[in-house]
């Protein structure tokens, strides 16, 4: 039985979430329709702008994502901390790039209307101001506003009316560092192992074309959360990896699964694997079961338990 998503998305646990969001029967997202030849590839910079739009209104950070035919890979990253300092005004205008709002809250944020509230009015825009900053951080309102703006588009478009995704997203929390870089890596590889692109600089719409492209003048992309180093100090302010041993990572990892090329992984090891503790062969296992073995939370524990049971069932 499915588990409420408040239950799946706890902050205590860890700030880092995949979702993945599933068109329903043959709808097309992106891609070629091979019965009717239309094509829907146009479709993949709407999932793109809306996703980092959404990034720039919302405290919830883009660390990596892949815009596939039939389905969407997100990793996104919670953060709180953005929301809570965020003050009364700054709330009401973010929210507002999604809704209209209140008339009251429009006024508040009127310099040349918001001496005119009467103390009872602003107290009521303050409180309003507290159940927007709490959707500001929340998952579900972002999945939500991603979701639906793409479903209208493409209902629009089809001129048909109906589900276009198959049901609610499903989230599955990044319980430590492997984890997170094993979920970007499987997230910003999804086409190589598709057969859409032989590189994941040829990989449009994801990530890791972006960082590759912004790699190649010395930076990182301004709309997705930066790399700041190996240090857990740091993962309140970014991914906790360098930016080279995470793109020599995705190398690495991308000659292993990709299908045309049977060869092992070189055998020197990425400084990414070296810290989070990982051989070449739990790494292979914990990028290739993110969907399959894993359900609502990935971790090396987790990963380590499995192997324990396997161990124990062969040899009894």
């Amino acid at each position: 039985m499915p588990r409420p998503r408040k239950s799946l998305i706890n902050l205590a646990d860890t700030p880092y979430y995949h979702c993945v969001s599933r068109c329903v029967r043959r709808a097309f997202l992106c891609g070629e329709d091979i019965q009717t030849g239309k094509s829907f590839e146009h479709r993949r910079q709407w999932v793109e702008d809306r996703l980092l739009f959404l990034a720039d209104v919302f405290c919830v950070d883009v660390c990596a994502y892949a815009v596939m035919s039939n389905h969407t890979h997100v990793v996104l990253r919670i953060n709180k901390d953005k929301a809570d300092s965020l003050s009364v005004n700054e709330v009401i205008r973010r929210w507002h790039k999604l809704y209209k709002g209140m008339l009251i809250a429009r006024r508040f944020v009127n310099p040349a209307e918001c001496d005119s509230l009467s103390e009872a009015e602003t107290e009521t825009v303050k409180s309003l101001a507290e159940v927007y900053r709490s959707r500001l951080f929340d998952i579900s309102w972002f999945m939500r506003l991603l979701n639906e703006y793409i479903a209208r588009q493409a209902n629009k478009e089809d001129d048909c009316t109906g589900h276009f995704w198959e049901g609610r997203f499903k989230s599955q929390a990044l319980m430590d560092e492997a984890s997170l870089a094993a979920c970007m890596a499987y997230v910003d590889l999804n086409p190589v192992r598709a057969c859409l692109s032989k590189t994941p600089e040829a990989s449009a719409h994801t990530s890791i074309q972006k960082r590759i492209q912004a790699a190649k003048y010395h930076q990182q992309p301004r709309t997705l959360l930066h790399f700041t180093g190996n240090t857990k100090d740091n993962m309140s302010d970014g991914l906790p990896f360098r930016m080279e041993d995470y793109l020599g990572l995705i190398e690495q990892t991308g000659r292993y699964f990709h299908p045309k090329k049977r060869g092992k992984i070189e055998d020197a090891v990425s400084p990414i694997l070296t810290g989070i503790g990982l051989a070449d062969t739990d790494w292979n296992k914990l990028v290739c079961g993110i969907e399959t073995e894993f359900k609502t939370s990935v971790s090396i524990e987790k990963l380590m338990s499995q192997r324990r049971q396997n161990l124990k069932y062969n040899s009894a």
